[in-house]
């Protein structure tokens, strides 16, 4: 029986925990800071989620293909996932509700809880 590629397995692995972290996310930020924090949290892990989804596919399509089409994804697709994030961030922040402050905070530790379980 053949195995699933590592990065599609880590995906399936962390999906059922993606929903419930938007959910504490909100509750977390709205009891912190309000509703307006609330939304802005958990669009922050949302995004994370998102990405990390995004980089696991982009990683397991890569490495059917070559090495050198591995790194490129790694290099490049980190660039343009950073990339992305600071784009939403600040159209996002011409909307009154939302809080650049709060969606920062959601996505740091965010990312880093997903990258310890990797």
């Amino acid at each position: 029986m053949r195995r699933a590629e590592p990065e599609r397995e880590l995906i399936r692995r962390v999906t059922p925990f993606l929903f419930p972290a938007v959910g504490v996310a909100f509750a977390l930020g709205a009891a912190l800071g309000g509703p307006n924090a609330g939304w802005s949290t958990a669009i922050g892990v949302a995004v994370v989620a998102v990405n990390f989804v995004g980089a696991g596919l982009s990683f397991a399509w890569a490495a059917t293909i070559s090495p050198m089409a591995l790194a490129a994804v790694g290099v490049v697709g980190f660039f343009v996932r950073m990339t992305t994030i600071l784009v939403l961030m600040i159209a996002l922040n011409r909307l009154d509700w939302f809080s650049p402050t709060a969606f920062a905070a959601a996505v740091v530790p965010a990312t880093a809880v997903l990258l310890m379980f990797e």
